[in-house]
């Protein structure tokens, strides 16, 4: 990719793209790219619109029916009897999280609510899902995503935790906040900023700060967290920037920046800025190498390159 090419592929904003480079799109098929697409955007208006997750998630959960007979019933329940990719989610994350004081039926009254009137949500949740089926060897099909992998659940919640945040709706965003917590042993504040086509691999033990702000397109793996030092106030957790891979339990601190295609070996401690490119390791973690490949995240080679 030229530099020309590279400039103009960086995100406006979050989530939000002028241009895509031609050889990321078998990676982001076009529908689950948050490119505004007209058949799409139809779709999110009206459920019974074209969909291809939606219809690849319903072809899987009948598949897996015919082979799994004794599951046809769960299949049903938690797929085959929906209209859209927004309310078997909603199902889904209401009946991992309910307990009897937080009901299932308010949790997916909450869930499809939100998920139905923002689009930017139902972008995300696409653009989550591809990123799990093409970047984890254990995710076998999108229905996998969606139903058994906790990493993208507690990451679908998080986002409407942190639209309903925005709304000014704090209290229950931390209440879904400290109930993933409990669930899913995955702790994400509704304040922070995450991109789309995130990979949460595993999930246990990810922390990530009420500052923190994370760029498009990365892959973090289990007990990463993203925290502060305990000597700032205010702005105190990390910008993770586009494209970047962070290894199991690394251990990031602080307001500082963590540059686009960076790669953090596993167990490292990073109090310093990374410059773009880098391959870091250690406690404190220092610069040993350059990645040469394009989006690490989607690679997910931990190693040099």
């Amino acid at each position: 990719m030229s530099e020309h090419e590279a400039e103009e592929g960086k995100p406006n904003s979050i989530g939000s793209f002028s241009f895509w480079p031609p050889h990321l799109e078998k990676v982001f098929p076009i529908y689950a790219m948050g490119i505004p697409n007209p058949v799409l955007d139809s779709s999110l208006k009206n459920f019974d619109c074209f969909d291809p997750i939606w219809d690849d998630v319903r072809k899987e959960a009948k598949l897996e029916a015919e082979r799994e007979p004794i599951l046809s019933s769960f299949f049903y329940a938690t797929i085959l009897s929906h209209d859209c990719l927004e309310q078997a989610l909603a199902f889904a994350l209401a009946n991992r999280l309910q307990k009897p004081t937080l009901l299932a039926t308010q949790l997916m009254d909450i869930f499809s609510t939100v998920m139905k009137h923002d689009k930017g949500i139902q972008h995300s949740i696409r653009l989550d899902i591809q990123a799990f089926k093409d970047r984890d060897p254990s995710c076998l099909s999108y229905c996998s995503a969606l139903l058994y992998m906790k990493g993208y659940q507690s990451l679908q919640v998080y986002r409407v935790a942190h639209a309903l945040w925005g709304q000014g709706r704090k209290v229950l965003a931390l209440v879904l906040q400290s109930r993933v917590s409990e669930v899913f042993g995955v702790d994400i504040h509704p304040a922070a900023k995450i991109g789309n086509g995130i990979l949460v691999d595993h999930g246990t033990g990810v922390v990530i700060g009420e500052t923190a702000i994370i760029g498009n397109r990365v892959s973090l793996m289990q007990g990463v967290t993203l925290g502060d030092t305990g000597r700032e106030t205010g702005d105190r957790h990390p910008k993770v920037a586009e494209g970047v891979l962070i290894g199991a339990h690394a251990t990031i601190l602080g307001n500082l920046k963590v540059g686009e295609y960076v790669m953090i070996a596993a167990s490292s401690l990073v109090l310093q800025e990374i410059p773009p490119h880098s391959i870091v390791a250690g406690v404190p973690a220092k610069v040993i190498g350059r990645v040469h490949a394009h989006y690490p995240s989607l690679i997910m080679q931990q190693g040099k390159q």
